[in-house]
């Protein structure tokens, strides 16, 4: 064994990660461009769509997002109508970001995207449930740490 065999990059956990979630991104490329979303919009609207109305900083801990990521891509979504952002009444702090009556109707029609990207995937479903599965436990205990 070569001693530089645990940097080749075909040994690596982190490459093999990244590739898949550039490749998948490019997925909803081009069926989120029908909504003039990117895949950073659409996943912060998931969010919303699930919370209708969240503080800033637990939005960035649902999306794995720093503030400096967040703030732009909040700045766009409430530029297209689909949030509003205000201040806290009590703790001029804290942000509170809240859909739209717009935002609340693009909900129902963005209900296609999920199937239009899981049909790119060759393979059972089940396969790609457990991958999500253990994708997600992995990612808890990165934020464990």
């Amino acid at each position: 064994m070569d001693k530089y065999d645990k940097i080749k990059l075909n040994n690596q956990i982190c490459f093999p990660l990244y590739a898949l979630s550039r490749e998948v991104i490019k997925l909803y490329q081009p069926i989120l461009s029908k909504y003039n979303l990117t895949y950073t919009q659409y996943i912060a609207m998931l969010v919303m769509w699930e919370e209708e109305k969240i503080n800033f900083k637990q939005l960035g801990q649902r999306l794995h997002l720093d503030s400096g990521t967040l703030t732009p891509l909040l700045k766009k979504l409430e530029s297209m109508d689909l949030i509003v952002k205000y201040r806290n009444k009590d703790d001029d702090r804290v942000v509170t970001v809240e859909l739209t009556e717009r935002g609340k109707l693009l909900r129902d029609e963005i209900l296609e995207v999920p199937d239009a990207v899981y049909c790119n995937f060759k393979g059972s479903e089940q396969k790609l449930l457990m991958l999500k599965k253990q994708l997600d436990e992995l990612l808890s205990t990165m934020e464990d740490k």
